[in-house]
């Protein structure tokens, strides 16, 4: 194994039922970035992708392609991403097992897989979430706290009027970007929509940009084509939207979830509100009526993916060269 904060030498087989395919570009793109920042990092990975959400029938084959894969390759360790990828990764115990909990599923969305999730943390030798709200949630008191990171070269900042003329946006009106999948009833998009109601009695020229089924690398352009950007979910782990909003110097509001306060912080021209619609129309107007760039870049330097991805080759030699401990370990 290579020296410590390194991953010469690791082989890694990542089990995944998130991962951006040609049909869904912007399916698991956190995933797809920490395995390329973990190769960057000298660990050398297999991933195994099976796509859970199209059909729960592929979690049949999932195993017999897992057991293929440990029958004809060596590697260190498997890291799975998702319980449901982990019940397939702990389908042997030849090898030490890494599993992420990325929120949702840990905290009760959906509510039946929360018991599964407390039933795999113990069986797991080392076990990752994305923020303290879901290692508490499990009462892990030895798991690893380490969100999904954030490549800031990919999010470069544009002057506003060209990302809106690359992408056909009104260059005279306010802009506010909600990202994600709207009809999923978590992500509270009906209380976006409430909010924006109220926000264009005051602000008639604001506009709301919705940004879903895109692929990744059009992200950056919206976010920085934008003046705001909000989040109402009532459940989240570690929001890559968020980040990555930071990560354009893109003005934030949203609702307290999630690791959202520690990501934002007390940024100016950020704002956390309360989960109404009146509170998050109002935090969205003192925005708009002068919309000026946020200092977020500068302020998650510390989520950068080459430094999240030091702390997961800790977590792997952790797992590789001992059993699990007591004390938490917090990210840095």
């Amino acid at each position: 194994m290579g020296a410590a904060g390194t991953g010469g030498g690791m082989k890694v087989l990542v089990v995944t039922n998130m991962y951006p395919s040609p049909e869904m570009p912007s399916f698991g793109t956190f995933v797809y970035d920490q395995v390329a920042a973990l190769r960057q990092a000298g660990v050398e990975i297999d991933v195994l992708f099976f796509n859970g959400r199209k059909s729960k029938l592929n979690y049949v084959p999932a195993f017999f392609r897992y057991w293929r894969l440990l029958l004809t390759r060596r590697y260190d360790l498997v890291h799975a991403h998702y319980v449901l990828s982990g019940v397939v990764a702990r389908a042997q115990w030849g090898r030490r097992l890494v599993l992420t909990h990325h929120g949702p599923e840990a905290l009760g969305q959906p509510r039946w897989q929360r018991p599964i999730c407390k039933l795999m943390t113990p069986l797991c030798d080392e076990v990752i979430h994305v923020s303290e709200e879901v290692r508490q949630a499990l009462k892990d008191e030895d798991g690893w706290v380490i969100p999904c990171g954030v490549n800031l070269s990919d999010f470069e900042l544009l002057p506003r009027d060209e990302a809106r003329e690359r992408l056909g946006l009104p260059k005279g009106k306010r802009l506010v970007l909600w990202a994600g999948e709207h009809w999923r009833p978590e992500k509270r998009f009906d209380l976006v929509e409430q909010a924006m109601d109220r926000v264009k009695e005051q602000l008639p020229d604001v506009e709301l940009v919705l940004l879903t089924k895109k692929p990744h690398d059009v992200v950056p352009v919206y976010m920085n084509a934008c003046d705001a950007f909000v989040l109402a979910s009532s459940l989240e782990g570690s929001p890559m939207v968020i980040k990555e909003a930071m990560a354009c110097n893109l003005p934030i509001v949203s609702v307290r979830v999630g690791d959202v306060p520690d990501v934002i912080g007390e940024t100016p021209g950020c704002a956390l509100a309360e989960r109404e619609a009146e509170d998050i129309a109002t935090k969205l107007v003192e925005i708009l009526r002068e919309p000026k760039r946020t200092d977020g870049r500068n302020r998650i330097a510390h989520l950068q993916h080459h430094r999240i991805a030091q702390r997961i080759v800790q977590v792997y030699a952790r797992a590789i060269q001992s059993k699990r401990g007591v004390e938490p370990h917090a990210a840095t």
